[in-house]
């Protein structure tokens, strides 16, 4: 992050006007006026705010404090740090798009984009949670770049929050769920501060995908998040994915022992407070890879199942309720893990028993479901019945509960195929975020979308998207158990959108009393 640069008194013009001579604005939050660069298009970015203090030396492990305060003027030309994290590993590093301003401790910070930065603007306003496994991600960088949103009359807000150790490991007489809180001090600080840059506090939605939408999920059930937000889009994550708190014990004591560290209570904390970064980064990094060599439940309890080692530690994930009191939007890619399996080469390798295992583990029976996914893809392979049956588990079946749960969700289907990997990456995991964002022509999508992505179906999701955060209707009627009424985002190439009464019917039935 930039230093704070004092420069005397603010200009002439109040908070919020402009100098057409520096194509600069400024506006004011509570812990001091921020000056922000007008582009072209005429949005204008606040780029790494602090929201709340930098959580290392003595804040390290413990509940987000308040963001000191300054004088003068605070240039937000760049982004700030995001949270200290390992890199993604091969191939996943070209694929994910993970560009950032660097890393760093001054990670609580977040970007703000708005076509009318001063008060009075009543624009609706969007909060970005990017995903990652809890470990890995940033929620800055060209991929997320909310300029489009802006240009569409949202105001949008992207967060940076803690990660792995820092954020989601249990550790004796610390918080738990510490990236969470700061999801939560995030969005109370668009409460106190975003009328300054356009925005109306009473018209938030919380966006997400993958670790995104799955803290969405949570957030849904936390008192202290209650009113913070009006509405929610759950991409590729909802209301499933966490730790118990006797598996999060193992995780602790298993990374505990992959760095030598034999402390209990108190000084167990403060063992893993001494360790750098640059040994602490590299050894939570491994415990996905060790959680798949020695797949071991007594070592990691229910976090065999889904293959992360840091998610939000809880007794219970209670479903969201009809008086939530929030609007949802919710729903997946049609095939997610092919992310996970094609560029890595297993969706070949995958026997049938490694199917079949996975199957049953999931609460299904092989005999009576596998039969069923295989009726709808005939001749599939195991790899690519095996990609049906974990997309539905992780990510497709929690989305529907949530929508089954809350009347009035709206539910989508990102269905659009990439090209990339001769056509068999499919509709994977991540393939809808350059198409949210109207961002197709940022390079860093290339990998994961080809050279072509379809500029209609950017156009399609991203207004649905818009349409949604300022009305609380994305465009089509809601889900129901009757109807279970879908749209499918790029379901061929002749149509971007496609409505669609509870698709894929008979391999949904299969869950049913399973997830």
């Amino acid at each position: 992050m930039e230093p704070i640069k004092p420069v005397g008194p603010v200009n002439p013009a109040e908070p919020g006007e402009r100098s057409e001579q520096s194509a600069t604005r400024v506006c004011t939050t509570r812990q001091g006026v921020v000056r922000g660069r007008t582009g072209s298009d005429a949005v204008t970015s606040f780029l790494g705010i602090p929201y709340a203090a930098p959580p290392f030396g003595p804040l390290r492990f413990r509940e987000p404090a308040p963001a000191a305060s300054w004088e003068g003027v605070r240039d937000a030309f760049a982004h700030g740090p995001s949270a200290p994290r390992a890199p993604y590993a091969p191939p996943m590093d070209a694929l994910i798009p993970d560009a950032d301003g660097g890393q760093g401790e001054d990670c609580l910070n977040l970007s703000v984009w708005t076509p009318h930065p001063g008060p009075g603007g009543g624009l609706p306003v969007m909060v970005w949670l990017h995903g990652g496994a809890f470990s890995n991600g940033s929620g800055v960088g060209p991929a997320y770049d909310g300029a489009a949103f802006a240009r569409d009359g949202v105001v949008c807000v992207n967060v940076n929050y803690r990660l792995g150790t820092d954020g989601y490991l249990r550790l004796p007489g610390r918080p738990d769920n510490r990236g969470l809180l700061d999801q939560i001090a995030a969005l109370e600080w668009v409460r106190d501060n975003i009328e300054g840059f356009g925005g109306d506090p009473d018209r938030v939605t919380v966006f997400g995908e993958s670790a995104g939408g799955m803290s969405i999920g949570v957030l849904l059930a936390q008192p202290r998040a209650r009113g913070l937000f009006r509405r929610a889009i759950l991409q590729s994550g909802a209301a499933h994915h966490f730790l118990r708190p006797a598996t999060a014990d193992l995780i602790t004591a298993r990374l505990a022992a992959e760095l030598g560290i034999e402390a209990t209570g108190t000084a167990l904390t403060e063992a893993f407070a001494r360790v750098p970064l640059t040994e602490l980064l590299p050894a939570q990094a491994g415990l996905r890879a060790e959680m798949g060599a020695r797949p071991d439940p007594e070592l990691w309890g229910e976090a065999m199942l889904n293959m992360m080692p840091f998610e939000p530690v809880l007794d219970a994930l209670p479903l969201p309720s009809a008086d939530c009191g929030v609007d949802l939007l919710v729903g997946s890619n049609r095939e997610e893990y092919r992310l996970f399996l094609v560029p890595t080469e297993r969706l070949h390798l995958l026997s049938e028993r490694k199917l079949r295992g996975t199957a049953e583990a999931y609460g299904l029976d092989p005999d009576k479901a596998l039969p069923v996914y295989a009726g709808g893809r005939p001749g599939a392979a195991p790899g690519e019945l095996f990609d049906a049956v974990a997309t539905d588990w992780f990510y497709r079946i929690p989305a529907v509960r949530v929508a089954e749960s809350v009347p009035g969700t709206h539910v989508y289907e990102f269905a659009w195929r990439s090209p990339q990997y001769g056509g068999l990456l499919g509709a994977c995991h991540g393939a809808e975020l350059a198409f949210v964002f109207d961002n197709l022509r940022d390079p860093v999508y290339a990998p994961m979308l080809g050279d072509a992505p379809p500029q209609d179906l950017a156009d399609a999701l991203h207004g649905a998207w818009v349409a949604f955060a300022a009305t609380g209707d994305p465009g089509w009627d809601a889900y129901d158990r009757e109807t279970r009424t879908t749209m499918v985002f790029g379901a061929s190439p002749d149509a971007p959108t496609e409505l669609v009464q509870d698709p894929r019917a008979a391999e949904r039935a299969l869950w049913e009393g399973v997830r």
